[in-house]
């Protein structure tokens, strides 16, 4: 194996390849005809070269990206499968694979990525394939729009996709507020900005309180202190993204706040049976329907895109230096949240979801947290003996936390 230039890592992805962290990102796709390896094989000796990222390994201490030549045949899995013995459980042994995936490291002697194709028949395809990558390569956007990059059009195979549109971040002052007069206008960008500053506040006090001792109420979905060794179980469901805009449209909401919204109704009529079934268990029937404790603080860690550009980008475009939707992991956490209980109206849950979303996307909670990481890491960088602090802050995270979710599209609010 031969090497060249060497590239300095980034402060998060140094975070993501830590031993305390040490993240990898599994994507899944599924096709409508069988996968033929050679071709992708053959694509990936054409184009694999052309992104440092994937034809780079690290240095020995981690603070280094080293340009190497790829052997792309040690990147791509494909398993003998027997499909009479799977029969018609294609999804099952989906789940099963990925599962079991996730508990097996990637080799840090070759570029932190593999693909796995299994030709396997689902209820939604006739193949699926698993691009495993370490979040140090990049995170959601970055991918997301690698694998674009790596698509065409099938009625022009000349030109790459452009399925996805690039998106703008909604503006802060409406349409007919901008038609008022300059006194109107004042009021609202001073009202605003106060608010912004008191959320601003709120967010960074609670963060610094649960950094020292606030935690979520103990149920049965929060995890303990062994939750990074515990085996994982992974399914996937496939909805149908017009119902969530017929909500979204109807509620004048965004898609996020519609899926946040069905998340929490989700959550807290599953917990309800949780505890039901235990009521029972112990041998405490209840004539109530409402089996939830009074009082469940619930919080979820979400995932926000810092980028000033929004939206799926080409390629080549993030890869320029000092892009505005530049490659690598420019994302930070959002912390919401959940009322967890039982509402005879469903439209209640959409409601709050929206309110809640309203305010924490009018603070500069996400961006901060993101600052200090990067602070931390510039300042102190290697003294910090394997970054303890920013390890110590993302454990918080998971154990302080009932669930981390990430946004639709790539981690992006829309």
């Amino acid at each position: 194996m031969t090497y060249g230039e060497e590239e300095p890592v980034s402060p998060m992805a140094r975070v993501f390849q830590s031993p305390g962290i040490d993240l990898c990102a599994v994507t899944i796709m599924g096709f409508k005809t069988k996968i033929n390896p050679d071709v992708v094989l053959d694509a990936l000796k054409q184009n694999v070269s052309k992104h440092p990222r994937f034809s780079s390994i690290l240095s020995d201490n981690g603070a280094k990206w080293i340009e190497t030549e790829v052997s792309v045949e040690d990147h791509v899995i494909v398993p003998y499968i027997d499909a009479e013995e799977i029969g018609e459980g294609g999804q099952s042994f989906i789940d099963d694979y990925m599962s079991r995936l996730t508990m097996i490291p990637l080799d840090r002697s070759r570029p932190l990525w593999d693909i796995h194709i299994l030709n396997v028949k689902t209820s939604e395809a006739e193949a699926v394939g698993f691009i495993r990558s370490h979040h140090s390569l990049g995170d959601g956007m970055s991918l997301i729009s690698l694998m674009l990059a790596c698509t065409h059009k099938t009625s022009d195979p000349d030109m790459f996709s452009n399925a996805i549109p690039s998106m703008k971040r909604r503006a802060t002052m409406s349409h007919s507020l901008k038609t008022k007069g300059w006194f109107l206008r004042s009021i609202f960008t001073i009202g605003s900005t106060m608010r912004l500053l008191w959320n601003t506040t709120i967010d960074m006090l609670l963060l610094l309180a649960t950094v020292l001792f606030l935690k979520d109420t103990k149920t049965p979905l929060k995890a303990g202190a062994d939750v990074r060794s515990n085996p994982k179980r992974f399914y996937h469901r496939i909805i149908s993204l017009d119902d969530i805009k017929l909500i979204k449209n109807a509620m004048n909401m965004t898609i996020n706040d519609v899926l946040f919204g069905i998340t929490q109704a989700s959550l807290s009529h599953y917990l309800n049976r949780q505890y039901g079934t235990k009521k029972e268990e112990d041998g405490a029937l209840t004539s109530y329907r409402n089996n939830l404790p009074d009082g469940i603080r619930f919080r979820v860690a979400c995932t926000v895109n810092l980028r000033s550009d929004i939206g799926f980008k080409p390629l080549a475009d993030m890869m320029v230096k000092d892009s505005k939707c530049r490659w690598g992991n420019y994302f930070s956490f959002i912390f919401l949240p959940f009322t967890i209980g039982l509402q005879t109206d469903p439209l209640v849950y959409l409601k709050m979801s929206k309110s809640m979303m309203a305010r924490k996307k009018h603070s500069y909670h996400a961006a901060l947290v993101y600052f200090i990481i990067k602070i931390v890491l510039k300042v102190f960088g290697a003294k910090v003996k394997k970054l303890t602090f920013v390890c110590k802050f993302m454990d918080n995270i998971i154990l302080t936390h009932s669930l981390i979710l990430s946004f639709i599209g790539g981690s992006r609010i829309i």
